[in-house]
C-alpha cells in the first residue's frame, strides 16, 4: 500500500486518482519514497528529548516532555482524522517533477520512444522506463531486417498488462500514428517524399510512404502516357502528397508533379526560342487518328495526319511509332505558344517538284487507287502525285453508275493521262480510252432497221434506257413499247435488268442517240383486228366494268371496246350490268387511236327500224287496193256535216 500526503479530502481524492494512474510505476519509487520519508523522520526525531524515551523490542525511542496545553495546540488533528500525514506543498511538487522526467504515463495512448534492450527469434524488448520492459513482434520490424539492441525505435503500448502481467507494445501502430503525422507535415509543407511502389492496382500503383499505403494514379506517374506499369513494380521513387482524406485515411501521391516542375521550366526557356520554320528534334508522345502529338523537351506540338506524309495515309501509325525519335519543323504557333503546329512531311522535297517531265499528256500510267468518292477515283501515280479517274472516264457508257462498279480500293489500275498542270499540281486520268470508241463503227454494227437484243438498265416517265452494249444505250419510247396495250410508266411493263429485244428506229452519230422500238419486232396485230371487227360487225362479249360514262367489254387480250351508257339499254328497257354476256355491234373502230366503240342496244333498234320499214310499205299496199270511191267520199262528207250540226 502507497501512501500519499493531502491537505485536505480533495486534495485526497485527486491523490487517490494520481496513485490510480502511477500505480505501475510507483513500485519503481518506493526506494525513493521511503527515503524521503526516513529523512523527514530523521529531522523530526533530532528534536525529541533526551529524557524521556519508549522501549521497545529492539530499540528505545526516547519520548519528548511536554506540555498537555500546548500539545493540545499543536496536536494535528487532520491527521487523526484522515490517517495520514500532511506533506508540504514544495515536497509534493518536487516528487511531481521526478515521476513526470523520469517516468512513463502507461494509460495515455501516445506514441513514445524506447531502447531495444534485448532481441530473441521472435520478439523484441523495448525500455520505455516504465516499471516493466515491454515486448514487440519481430514481425513489426520486417522493413527494419538490421534491428539491434541499442537502437531507438517508437512505440505505442497496446496493453498495458496481459495475463502474466507483461507491457504489450506495438511498433506498427506507432509507425502508423508518426506517419500520418510526417504525411500530414509534408503535405502542409509541400515537401518531397520517398515512397516504396509495392504492387499495380486498378488504376494506378499502391506506394508505401512512412508506413501507409498511398495510391499514385497511373496519370500521376509521368508526363507522358505509361504502356507498362510493371516496370515501376518494386521501385523506390520520389512522390509529393496532392491530396489527404482524413475521413477514409486516404493518401494520393504524384510523382508526375515534380516531373512538371522541372519541365515547366524548361518549357519557358523552349518557347522563348520558338521560331517559324525552325527544326527540332522531338518524341512521339501519342498518337491518335487525326494525328501525332510530339514532345520537343517539356514542349507538346501536332503533326496534322494531313502534314505526315505527302502520301494519302488512313491512320498516322502507318507513319510513325510511340517513343520514336524524329525531326519536325515548326509551321505555326498562336500568341501564346501553347499550341505549336509541326510537320514531318515539310522535310521533305514536294513530290510533284520530282515528278519526272517524261510523263506528259496521252501517255499511259499505272498506279495504285488510294480513295474512291462517288464521283471518281483517286490514283497515286507516284508517292504524294495523285490523279483523279472521273467516273465519267471509266467507261464508254452513258448510264449513271458509281466509281465502285469498276475499282475499289487497293487495285492497282492502268490509265491514260487526260490532262496535267504541274503549276496547280492536278492530273485527270481515264481508263475508258484503253479501249475503243464503240461509236465509232456504230452505223455498220447497228444501221436503222436492224433487230437486236439489249439489257433494261434505267427508265423514265417517258421512256426506257436499254444497253447494247459497253457504251451503246438507246431509248425506247413508252408509245413505242407495246402495240396494244396503254401503258402510263414503262415499270409496268418491264423491270430493271429486263433482257428485251429491239428495233433500231433512228441513229445520231453526232449526237451519240440511238432510237430503238421494241413493238416493232412483232405484226401490228391491229391489222389484223381492223377486218375482224369492222364497222357493224356482231360479237358477243361480257361485261368487264361499269365506269360513269359506260362500261368496257374484253374481246380478246388486246381488244378492249368502250359502250357508251345509252348503248347499254336492253329491249325491255333496262341496262346491261357488270358480268352481263350479250351480243354488241361495233359503231367505230380507229386502229391509230386503238379505240373500239360498240353498242348493244344498237342491235335491237336495228331491227326495230326494219320492222317499222316494213309494216309502212304494207300499209301503204294496202290502202293502195282499199282505195275508197265517190259515192263513199260523198256519205262520209254527209256524216261530218251532220256531226258538226249537231244532228243526230
Amino acid at each position: 500500500m502507497h501512501t500519499f500526503f493531502t491537505k485536505n479530502q480533495e486534495e485526497k481524492e485527486l491523490n487517490k486518482n494520481k496513485h490510480n494512474n502511477f500505480c505501475d510505476n510507483c513500485l519503481a519509487l518506493v526506494k525513493l519514497q521511503n527515503t524521503n520519508l526516513n529523512l523527514q523522520m530523521a529531522e523530526e526525531n533530532t528534536n525529541v528529548p533526551a529524557e524521556e524515551t519508549v522501549e521497545t523490542q529492539e530499540t528505545k525511542v526516547v519520548a519528548p516532555v511536554q506540555d498537555p496545553k500546548e500539545f493540545l495546540e499543536n496536536f494535528n488533528w487532520e491527521k487523526y482524522e484522515q490517517g495520514i500525514e500532511k506533506v508540504e506543498d514544495s515536497k509534493l511538487e518536487e516528487f511531481e517533477k521526478l515521476v513526470s522526467e523520469n517516468f512513463v504515463d502507461t494509460a495515455d495512448e501516445e506514441v513514445v520512444e524506447g531502447t531495444v534492450v534485448y532481441l530473441t527469434d521472435r520478439e523484441a524488448i523495448i525500455d520505455i522506463n516504465a516499471k516493466s520492459e515491454g515486448v514487440i513482434s519481430l514481425n513489426e520490424f520486417r522493413y527494419n531486417p538490421d534491428l539491434k539492441v541499442g537502437d531507438k525505435v517508437e512505440v505505442l503500448i497496446d496493453i498495458r498488462e496481459d495475463k502474466s502481467g507483461q507491457l504489450v507494445l506495438s511498433h506498427r501502430k506507432a509507425r502508423t500514428i508518426m506517419a500520418w503525422d510526417r504525411v500530414n507535415a509534408a503535405h502542409d509543407k509541400e515537401e518531397i517524399v520517398s515512397g516504396f511502389v509495392k504492387c499495380r492496382t486498378k488504376g494506378g500503383m499502391i506506394v508505401d510512404v512512412f508506413g501507409i499505403e498511398a495510391f499514385l494514379p497511373g496519370s500521376q506517374i509521368d508526363v507522358k502516357p505509361i504502356r507498362d506499369y510493371d516496370q515501376y513494380v518494386n521501385k523506390t521513387m520520389e512522390f509529393k502528397v496532392v491530396k489527404i482524406n482524413h475521413e477514409f485515411k486516404n493518401v494520393v501521391v504524384s510523382h508526375k508533379a515534380l516531373i512538371e516542375a522541372d519541365i515547366e521550366e524548361q518549357k519557358k526557356e523552349i518557347i522563348g526560342q520558338l521560331e517559324k520554320g525552325q527544326v527540332l528534334e522531338g518524341v512521339v508522345k501519342n498518337i491518335t487518328s487525326y494525328g501525332v502529338f510530339i514532345d520537343l523537351g517539356g514542349v507538346d506540338g501536332l503533326v496534322h495526319i494531313t502534314d505526315l506524309s505527302w502520301s494519302r495515309i488512313n491512320h498516322p501509325n502507318e507513319v510513325v511509332e510511340l517513343d520514336q525519335k524524329l525531326n519536325v519543323v515548326i509551321l505555326d504557333f498562336d500568341e501564346n505558344k501553347s499550341r505549336i503546329q509541326l510537320g514531318l512531311k515539310q522535310l521533305e522535297k514536294h513530290p510533284w517538284e520530282a515528278l519526272s517531265d517524261e510523263i506528259k499528256i496521252g501517255d499511259k500510267v499505272k498506279g495504285k487507287v488510294v480513295v474512291i468518292a462517288d464521283y471518281g477515283a483517286f490514283i497515286e501515280v507516284v508517292e504524294g502525285v495523285e490523279g483523279l479517274i472521273h467516273v465519267s472516264e471509266m467507261s464508254w457508257s452513258t448510264h449513271l453508275r458509281s466509281a465502285q462498279d469498276f475499282v475499289k480500293v487497293g487495285d492497282e489500275v492502268e490509265a491514260v493521262v487526260l490532262t496535267l498542270d504541274r503549276d496547280d499540281r492536278k492530273m485527270s486520268l481515264g481508263i475508258k480510252q484503253l479501249t475503243p470508241d464503240p461509236w465509232t463503227d456504230i452505223t455498220s454494227k447497228y444501221p436503222v432497221g436492224s433487230k437486236h437484243s439489249g439489257i433494261v438498265r434505267n427508265f423514265t416517265n417517258f421512256g426506257v434506257f436499254v444497253e447494247l452494249e459497253e457504251g451503246i444505250d438507246g431509248l425506247i419510247y413508252i408509245s413505242d413499247l407495246s402495240w396494244t396495250k396503254k401503258i402510263k410508266h414503262p415499270s409496268e411493263f418491264v423491270s430493271v435488268g429486263d433482257k428485251l429485244e429491239v428495233e433500231v428506229l433512228e441513229l445520231d452519230v453526232e449526237g451519240r442517240k440511238l432510237s430503238l422500238g421494241h413493238k416493232q419486232t412483232t405484226a401490228n396485230p391491229w391489222d389484223k383486228y381492223e377486218a375482224e371487227f369492222a364497222l357493224d360487225t356482231v360479237h358477243t362479249a361480257t361485261i368487264a366494268d361499269v365506269v360513269d360514262k359506260g362500261a368496257t367489254i374484253e374481246f380478246n387480250e388486246d381488244i378492249v371496246a368502250f359502250v357508251p351508257q345509252r348503248h347499254l339499254e336492253k329491249e325491255d328497257g333496262k341496262k346491261l350490268g357488270k358480268g352481263d354476256e350479250a351480243q354488241f355491234k361495233i359503231i367505230e373502230f380507229n386502229k391509230d387511236f386503238k379505240r373500239v366503240v360498240a353498242s348493244h342496244t344498237a342491235i335491237f333498234r336495228e331491227e326495230e327500224k326494219r320492222n317499222v320499214k316494213a309494216a309502212v310499205k304494207r300499209q301503204a299496199a294496202a290502202a293502195d287496193e282499199a282505195k275508197p270511191t265517190l259515192g263513199d267520199a260523198n256519205e262520209a262528207l254527209q256524216a261530218l256535216k251532220d256531226k258538226m250540226e249537231g244532228k243526230a
